[in-house]
């Protein structure tokens, strides 16, 4: 079984390892082996297997590594008001922005998606369970803190974060997926955020929304 470490926050040497794996699905694709990361990472087969378990092991750590870079922001729920929700919002829009048009994420999608179905490995799963669902467990509790703060109105957690990951992502990802040449500069994702919060607010937002801002 693999240490419990790299099941959670892992370590320096850890987290060289699988940014070692990422920059090798970016360079190749699905062609990842254990020994081809050990040489990399430069360290050994039997590390990778006492940290990982197998390979999909590793590459459910890989993916968890990548999404863990997309963060809510900070906020104190006990204190929570229109303008820091509305700011963590933000920073959690920007963020996954630069994260998903990334050519880290855009590789690792590619191949999980080229997986799915084909019984090549569980990689479109393991994408599924530690990028997109983790994401969303990582959000919806500022989701709820807001509608106890009254700032948002929603009867289902779900459904408000799936609204506001349409909102954020448009069809960025899709296009990107299929080679689209999309510049994201960081004023062009701050400004998209910032449109995607309004419109959340527009649709969930209470009498103490803040005023729309203009782009």
């Amino acid at each position: 079984m693999p240490e419990a470490a790299a099941r959670h926050t892992p370590t320096e040497r850890q987290q060289a390892v699988l940014d070692a794996v990422l920059d090798l699905l970016v360079e190749g694709g699905d062609q990842l082996t254990m020994t081809a990361v050990a040489r990399r990472a430069s360290c050994s087969k039997e590390t990778l297997y006492k940290w990982f378990g197998d390979r999909d092991g590793l590459l459910a750590a890989a993916v968890r590594w990548q999404a863990s870079k997309v963060r809510t922001g900070n906020y104190d729920r006990q204190k929570l008001d229109a303008d820091a929700l509305r700011d963590s919002l933000e920073a959690f829009a920007a963020n996954w922005l630069k994260v998903i048009s990334s050519r880290t994420s855009m590789a690792l999608n590619r191949v999980a998606v080229s997986h799915a179905g084909s019984g090549k490995s569980n990689l479109g799963s393991i994408v599924l369970a530690n990028g997109r669902f983790a994401i969303g467990e990582r959000l919806k509790p500022l989701l709820e803190a807001g509608r106890a703060a009254g700032l948002l109105a929603f009867d289902d957690a779900e459904e408000a974060f799936r609204t506001f990951y349409g909102l954020v992502g448009r069809d960025v990802q899709i296009r990107l997926l299929l080679g689209d040449p999309l510049k994201l500069s960081t004023a062009t994702i701050e400004r998209d955020a910032s449109y995607a919060v309004d419109r959340f607010f527009t649709l969930f937002g209470t009498a103490g929304r803040p005023k729309i801002r203009s782009l």
